[in-house]
C-alpha cells in the first residue's frame, strides 16, 4: 500500500485532502459557496475567495482553524492565508422547492397511469391558473401567452 500511496500524498497529504472534501461541513454552506481551499503546507492553508468574503473569514479565522483541527487532527492547520481569485465564482444558493399541488380528480377515466399522470398535470395548470389570477387582481403586468393580441 505504500508504494500506491505515497507518489499521490507527494502532491496532497492525506490532511489536505480531507479539508477539501470536508470543506463545506467544516465552514458551513454559505461560505463553502464563496471560497474554495487552495493549498495546505506547512500549517497555512491557503483559502481562495470571492469579493468581501476574505474579511469575514478573517474574523472566523479561530473558528475555522478550530474546526479543521477537530476534522483532522490537532496542529494540522495553524495559520488561514486568504488569496482574491476573480476567476472564482460564487455558487449560487439552491433553488427553493416549488410546492407539490394537489392532483385534480378525474371522474370519467378508468384507474391507471394515464390518468393519474394528467391528474397531476391538472393540478399543475390549475395552479398555474391560480397564481395568473392572482397577478391580475394585483393589478400586476400580463404577458400574452402567444398569438396576436
Amino acid at each position: 500500500m505504500p508504494g500506491v500511496t505515497r507518489p499521490a500524498f507527494r502532491k496532497q497529504s492525506p490532511a489536505a485532502v480531507q479539508v477539501m472534501l470536508d470543506w463545506p461541513d467544516i465552514v458551513g454552506p454559505e461560505l463553502a459557496r464563496a471560497t474554495v481551499p487552495r493549498r495546505l503546507s506547512a500549517g497555512t492553508l491557503t483559502v481562495a475567495c470571492v469579493g468581501p468574503v476574505a474579511t469575514e473569514l478573517q474574523h472566523l479565522a479561530p473558528v475555522v482553524i478550530a474546526r479543521i483541527n477537530g476534522v483532522c487532527g490537532a496542529g494540522v492547520v495553524s495559520r488561514l492565508k486568504m488569496l482574491q481569485d476573480i476567476t472564482l465564482r460564487p455558487t449560487p444558493p439552491p433553488p427553493r422547492p416549488r410546492p407539490v399541488p394537489v392532483p385534480v380528480v378525474i371522474g370519467d377515466m378508468p384507474e391507471g397511469p394515464l390518468r393519474d399522470a394528467l391528474s397531476r398535470l391538472g393540478g399543475w395548470v390549475e395552479q398555474r391558473g391560480t397564481a395568473h389570477r392572482e397577478g391580475v387582481a394585483k393589478g400586476g403586468i400580463v404577458k400574452p401567452r402567444g398569438g396576436i393580441t
